[in-house]
């Protein structure tokens, strides 16, 4: 018999993959759990459409992460740290300190955790910063750490 996975199963497959198992499995334990459903021609055109639907919407995520990457190619964050004698910082820049004063002087809103620091921006200076912002999509960001 086929079925359709409708979630993630260790031992039969992926959600939305077609499987053959006995009928009496299906019948005794895949479709009483609902971790699938009969492969019939209603369910495999459902399973198409959800597919390009799924298709669709990360296609646009990737259109609107490519067009906030462009976006931040330009532009310039200026992060203030502490600085203490001879012009040594206190501490170091965080992936949190930027994503805050990217918020605040560009008003875009950037997950830390997205935020990529090359190393430690113990220094003054400028630096390129990666973003993840969409597993296809990097954009590069410019901080700038200044002395406060």
């Amino acid at each position: 018999m086929k079925i359709i996975l409708l979630q993630d199963e260790k031992k039969l497959g992926k959600k939305g993959d077609i499987i053959e198992v006995s009928e009496g499995y299906a019948r005794n334990y895949v479709l009483p759990k609902k971790i699938g459903v009969e492969a019939n021609a209603k369910n495999m055109n459902d399973l198409k459409l959800h597919k390009a639907n799924e298709e669709r919407i990360a296609k646009e995520q990737q259109d609107a992460a490519e067009a906030l990457a462009a976006v931040l190619e330009t532009k310039q964050v200026i992060v203030k740290i502490k600085a203490g004698e001879g012009g040594r910082a206190f501490g170091s820049v965080s992936t949190k300190e930027i994503a805050t004063a990217c918020k605040e002087q560009h008003d875009l809103d950037i997950d830390k955790k997205k935020i990529q620091l090359p190393e430690n921006l113990k220094n003054f200076g400028s630096y390129e910063v990666n973003i993840k912002l969409h597993p296809q999509v990097m954009a590069k960001l410019t901080v700038k750490v200044v002395e406060s």
